[in-house]
């Protein structure tokens, strides 16, 4: 499970890069109670989503050049520079050099072999997120990916991460989780493009999911507010009822109601 119990290899951190900070910021605010809270000027415009005082994810607003609307999912590394050389040696790629961000932590943006950003998360006094799980904020994160094996060894030589088979009536969900950690550990999943004919349109990512009390309700309120809906709500047995969507800008996502676990 993903929790703000961060250890090495677990999503600690996620941030979306958007045309229209104001703009995301009505979205975010209205679909899942965020304020945006802008950061000092020597941090560029980053800021900090709030969820009922909590960070629950950062943001700034990015030029064309940057890149696409998109949300980053960051991973906690205990050495920044080691992972990046890591993360090469394993044929990824390094996008933006390892930095410090004033005192808060060291950063860097990777990509995988297969070209599919994300970051990576050295805490100084930003330890992670301060909230995960409860409605409103990310509970979960799947990478697609055409080369699922690949994958696998990628992320397991530069961030430690194993993989679990889940079965399931007619197939085989491949979870993730750090390395040392049992199976409360897993914390996200790896799927085949070839399974999912949206996201081979769309293009490999990292997509975060996002608790909310009534998937419905959210799909509603995402469109009311100009997000699109790229797969209406839909029940899998045992997880919980799913819809995945884009912000007005095109930034994907994904929203869950977790069925309650069983104990």
């Amino acid at each position: 499970m993903l929790t703000t119990r961060y250890v090495t290899g677990a999503p600690n951190w996620i941030d979306l890069g958007t045309p229209d900070i104001v703009g995301a910021t009505t979205f975010y605010g209205g679909l899942f109670g965020w304020e945006f809270q802008p950061g000092p000027p020597e941090v560029g415009g980053y800021g900090m989503f709030r969820l009922a005082g909590k960070i629950a994810a950062g943001g700034m607003q990015t030029a064309p050049e940057q890149g696409p609307p998109s949300w980053t999912v960051y991973f906690q590394t205990p050495d920044v520079d080691a992972t990046a050389k890591a993360a090469e040696e394993a044929h990824g790629s390094v996008l933006m050099q390892p930095m410090d961000v004033l005192d808060q932590g060291r950063m860097a943006i990777l990509a995988d072999k297969a070209g599919v950003p994300f970051g990576i998360w050295q805490p100084g006094r930003n330890k992670g997120l301060d909230v995960t799980q409860e409605p409103g904020s990310l509970c979960w994160v799947e990478l697609y990916t055409a080369d699922l094996p690949m994958a696998a060894y990628f992320y397991r030589a530069a961030l430690g991460l194993e993989t679990y088979a889940v079965e399931f009536p007619g197939g085989t969900y491949t979870t993730v989780l750090p390395d040392g950690q049992d199976e409360d550990g897993m914390f996200g999943g790896i799927v085949p493009l070839a399974e999912d004919p949206l996201e081979t349109r769309a293009g490999a990512c990292w997509m975060p999911y996002f608790e909310v009390t009534d998937t419905d309700g959210t799909v509603a309120k995402a469109q009311e507010l100009g997000g699109s809906v790229r797969l209406p709500g839909t029940d899998v047995p045992g997880v919980g009822r799913v819809a995945k969507l884009a912000d007005p800008y095109g930034a994907r996502f994904a929203v869950i109601k977790s069925a309650p676990q069983q104990t």
